[in-house]
């Protein structure tokens, strides 16, 4: 017999999980890369939403210029980098545009709206979507420039091929993945808060059109 003063159980909030990315590769003294190019958290929503596709809100406030966050969307991982100004003026730079497959975003591997020098709505922030396009392994975050050769501007690397990125996501020439990686449709409210997998008014790009995943 049930008991009549007994609740029923509220719902349970699920709580949304933290990732924690830490650049790997780097095997200088522990001091030394935990003080270079930090990781912060970002908490992830609940699986039913990843499953059903819907937008990501991201507060970005917290987030300082030369740091990434991984979140989760579509069940995809999206790299959301705060560039420093030193990061934008080497994206421009001539010797780095020669040494790209793609520099000028040709490939349909980005919205429109994201078909410029910095793949991006805002130069000081990248989106991407963080799986390589030869064979869908994850990059790793590698920022610091001569980090793996003293040409190195800093970007992505995949363990796996040794397919490498700069900081727009654009490819270099002469490794396996064919094109660069994904920008997913986004969008801003204000100046900090990320609304990724919703296009600003008037766009209509989905993740569909990309040439190559």
């Amino acid at each position: 017999m049930s008991n009549p003063s007994a609740t029923a159980p509220e719902p349970i909030e699920v709580k949304r999980r933290d990732f924690l990315y830490i650049a790997t590769g780097i095997v200088a003294a522990v001091g030394a890369a935990a003080a270079a190019w930090p990781l912060i958290d970002q908490m992830n929503p609940a699986a039913d939403v990843l499953a059903a596709g819907g937008p990501l809100t991201v507060d970005l406030s917290s987030l300082a210029p030369g740091q990434q966050i991984v979140v989760m969307w579509r069940s995809k991982p999206i790299f959301v980098v705060h560039r420093t100004p030193e990061n934008l003026k080497e994206l421009k730079d001539p010797s780095l545009l020669a040494r790209l497959r793609d520099p000028n975003s040709d490939n349909m591997q980005q919205p429109t709206y994201a078909k410029n020098w910095s793949r991006s709505l805002k130069p000081d922030y990248l989106v991407l979507v963080g799986i390589c396009t030869h064979l869908g392994c994850i990059p790793e975050f590698k920022p610091k420039p001569g980090d793996l050769s003293p040409t190195w501007p800093g970007g992505y690397l995949c363990p796996c091929h040794g397919s490498k990125y700069d900081l727009a996501g654009r490819v270099f020439q002469n490794v396996p993945a064919p094109m660069n990686l994904p920008v997913p449709p986004y969008r801003f409210e204000g100046d900090t808060k990320l609304i990724v997998g919703e296009n600003p008014t008037g766009e209509n790009f989905t993740m569909s059109e990309v040439e190559t995943m």
